[in-house]
């Protein structure tokens, strides 16, 4: 017996953690292998000024000829967020609600471990494996910066690094709230799901539609990514995104120690 759920599970995950992580290697080491031959395109800067603004600001094209503005547009803009959305949805979503339908957690419920204590070292082990990719992450760009001479600075990756992790935290937290509170992870999953695709439809819209303009900042994209992840520094809406995650789990704390677990 491991001395806590946060360990346990961890030692748990380590495989599917290590599959994802090489999944990001390899994305960013087949993207960085693109920047060669895209840098020495002959009136690049042209072509990219003849597209429409909303789309240069949608997706960070207006920095492509750097290597950190290619890797925002590229990486940054849609696959990266997409990659560590599905894994905090779909981790969140299977923390309590996939140990409940598989009918385990009645179980380590009966120890010592009670329904707060384990819901708050889901959350835990959630926000580490997202540390770890978004880790994992910092080191592919640095690496793959210097193989191609992307000349990517320290600082730009670190800050790209951390805006996938607090993009990805509060639907992650949602999707683990959900799954706690209704012990259903079709239900967890379908939630947070549908909030993260609502709240990138704002985000693009608000680009686009001068009328949504205004309500952009109200999504998590809008926070995380504006302007490109990368270079843009650290920023408030990165610490506003984890708060919102702590809220959404704070608010399932009381319900998921009140639930009848045996009765689902």
């Amino acid at each position: 017996m491991f001395a806590t759920v946060y360990r346990k599970c961890l030692r748990d995950q380590r495989r599917g953690l290590i599959g994802w992580s090489l999944g990001i290697v390899a994305l960013v080491l087949l993207e960085s292998a693109l920047w060669p031959s895209i840098s020495g395109i002959s009136g690049l800067k042209q072509m990219l000024d003849s597209y429409p603004e909303s789309l240069r600001k949608l997706f960070a094209i207006d920095e492509f000829t750097s290597g950190t503005g290619f890797l925002n547009t590229e990486l940054y803009s849609m696959m990266l967020p997409i990659l560590f959305l599905v894994f905090a949805i779909s981790r969140g979503a299977r923390a309590v609600a996939g140990e409940e339908e598989a009918g385990t957690l009645e179980v380590l419920l009966i120890t010592r471990v009670t329904p707060m204590r384990l819901l708050l070292e889901q959350s835990a082990v959630l926000l580490t494996g997202l540390a770890l990719l978004g880790t994992v992450l910092f080191a592919a760009v640095m690496a793959c910066s210097a193989l191609f001479g992307m000349h990517v600075g320290v600082g730009a990756a670190a800050t790209g690094s951390a805006a996938m992790i607090a993009l990805a935290a509060p639907f992650g937290g949602l999707a683990l709230a959900l799954g706690a509170a209704t012990g259903r992870r079709r239900t967890a999953l379908a939630g947070a799901s549908v909030a993260a695709v609502g709240a990138y439809v704002l985000y693009a819209a608000s680009k686009i539609v001068d009328a949504v303009r205004p309500w952009g900042p109200w999504s998590p994209f809008q926070q995380a990514l504006a302007d490109g992840p990368m270079g843009g520094g650290l920023r408030p809406g990165h610490l506003w995104l984890m708060v919102v995650a702590v809220a959404f789990v704070a608010g399932a704390l009381p319900v998921f120690d009140r639930r009848d677990i045996a009765a689902v």
